[in-house]
């Protein structure tokens, strides 16, 4: 048995792509998109005139309007092709907005509701702001599931169990690069490695806490730079992987542990910790990895957002309703 089928015994294996057939080719259980990965299919022969067709039916529409049709077509090809859920990204300029958030995760929602998908079949993508947070406590309650990304630290994962998201996702390999950035020549990468990784050691820290405290909140982890983080966190509810790197893990043969699992007991569990938004944003100022790592993260799928936009209005005024 090859370690991908090794893994999914211990973890629930998700598709970190755009690529609509990648997404159903290792049998993921779900399947994660963002702005990069939807940007970078959209600039692919194969997928491009799934993005002209899209534009040509709702070419009446603003082009904010038609990037949602764009993200809930990605959405509904992949979902025919697995069997659990899909991550839909909401627009990261909007990470600090809260009413416009939910008007977009409601927009979504309605979209893929239109499509006759049921609203647990989609989890909307929200960064960890402490607005992001906010916006996902009111979606819950109103019956809409949210996976909160770019997480870096402690303090998002305490605040997302506090709102009850549905699941989180913290970033591993972007906290390895910051760390090997930051040790520049004396960054020793066999010592790092492993369990030893620190991207590793932030997701035990926060599956540690939730387990302990009994918290609901499914935990993602994401980001991966190799092999060696992903089996160091077998056994983490779910695990959401480029194909390149499943890939990897469908062509090695080695045995895979599970490294996580419920604590055995819970003496020096403590209180369960509530976070007000002055702690909250005290506690992540106070942590230069995660205040650096998030703020880029939202730039960049800003960025990248931008770049799908212009598509769009490109396409818009080549006259693709003709």
């Amino acid at each position: 048995m090859n370690q991908l089928e090794q893994l999914k015994q211990v973890s629930k294996v998700v598709a970190d792509t755009g690529d609509i057939q990648l997404a159903a080719c290792y049998q993921p259980q779900d399947a994660t998109t963002n702005p990069s990965l939807i940007l970078k299919a959209a600039q692919s022969a194969e997928y491009a005139p799934l993005i002209l067709d899209t534009v040509r039916a709702h070419s009446d529409l603003s082009a904010a309007r038609i990037m949602d049709a764009v993200i809930v077509r990605f959405g509904l090809e992949i979902l025919q092709l697995i069997p659990g859920r899909v991550s839909s990204e909401i627009d990261a300029r909007l990470s600090f907005d809260v009413p416009a958030m939910l008007e977009q995760a409601r927009h979504l929602i309605a979209l893929y509701k239109m499509h006759g998908v049921a609203p647990e079949r989609v989890l909307i993508k929200i960064a960890a702001t402490w607005e992001g947070i906010q916006a996902a406590r009111i979606l819950a309650k109103e019956g809409i599931k949210t996976n909160l990304t770019l997480v870096f630290a402690l303090p998002q994962a305490i605040a997302c169990a506090d709102a009850g998201v549905q699941l989180i996702s913290p970033f591993v390999g972007r906290i390895y690069d910051w760390h090997r950035k930051s040790a520049g020549a004396a960054w020793d990468e066999s010592a790092m490695a492993g369990a030893n990784d620190p991207g590793v050691q932030s997701v035990k820290e926060i599956f540690t806490y939730y387990k302990r405290h009994a918290i609901a909140t499914e935990i993602m982890a994401a980001s991966f730079r190799n092999t060696g983080q992903i089996l160091a966190l077998a056994g983490c509810d779910l695990l959401t992987i480029s194909p390149a790197l499943l890939e990897q893990l469908q062509a090695a043969s080695g045995a895979v542990e599970r490294n996580l699992s419920l604590p055995s007991s819970t003496p020096s569990a403590g209180a369960r910790i509530a976070l007000t938004e002055s702690e909250f944003r005290r506690a992540l100022n106070r942590d230069a990895m995660a205040t650096e790592k998030l703020a880029e993260g939202i730039r960049l799928f800003e960025q990248d957002t931008d770049k799908l936009e212009a598509i769009v209005q490109g396409l818009l005024l080549g006259g693709a309703a003709q």
